[in-house]
């Protein structure tokens, strides 16, 4: 049996036997699927891009919106991150000589000091034809990140292909409040 056809059973049973268009290991997988069949990036499907959240208004109370820490430019939407597995740190890849200060670990911090997500809207001038490069805010232009179609390494030692990467320190999270609460906690 092929081995990509078994991968593919996988990923079908840890979606709970559907395929969930939503999921991120669905998103992951077509991510992957789309660098072997446009090795050129030119010409990517238009539905390989997460809608820009300027461009719709917020659909859940639920959904976390990040947005550019200088100008406060809509980015992407939680539903947007492709989370992945912790690495084993700097044992992965001790060519990057990732120090012990420099981990976050033992006391429950988070060692991702990035978010992966999948292509935006505001990106795809920056991605078509070029396999890696930075990761501009579209309004103000101050560097959110990096992006390469090969992978990147994450901050936990994880290796993530393809890595479009946005730095936390460089967005802001928005949370809504929800108008039940608001006019409950008013009353």
């Amino acid at each position: 049996v092929n081995p990509g056809f078994q991968w593919q059973l996988k990923l079908y049973e840890a979606m709970g036997c559907a395929v969930d268009s939503s999921s991120a290991l669905y998103k992951r997988y077509r991510l992957e699927m789309l660098t072997e069949r446009y090795p050129e990036l030119q010409d990517l499907p238009r539905e390989v891009f997460a809608v820009d959240p300027t461009s719709i208004c917020q659909t859940t109370n639920t959904e976390v919106l990040y947005r550019c820490r200088k100008c406060r430019r809509a980015l992407f939407r939680s539903s947007s991150i492709l989370s992945h597995t912790e690495g084993i740190g700097p044992t992965a890849f001790a060519h990057k000589r990732i120090t012990d200060s420099a981990q976050l670990c033992g006391d429950g911090r988070e060692k991702c000091t990035s978010y992966f997500t999948e292509p935006v809207q505001w990106m795809e001038p920056a991605l078509l034809g070029v396999m890696e490069g930075q990761l501009l805010c579209p309004k103000c232009t101050s560097k959110l990140g990096s992006f390469s179609w090969r992978g990147e390494q994450c901050s936990c030692g994880r290796w993530v292909t393809p890595a479009f990467q946005i730095h936390k320190s460089r967005v802001d999270e928005v949370r809504s409040l929800s108008v039940v609460n608001f006019q409950a906690a008013k009353t």
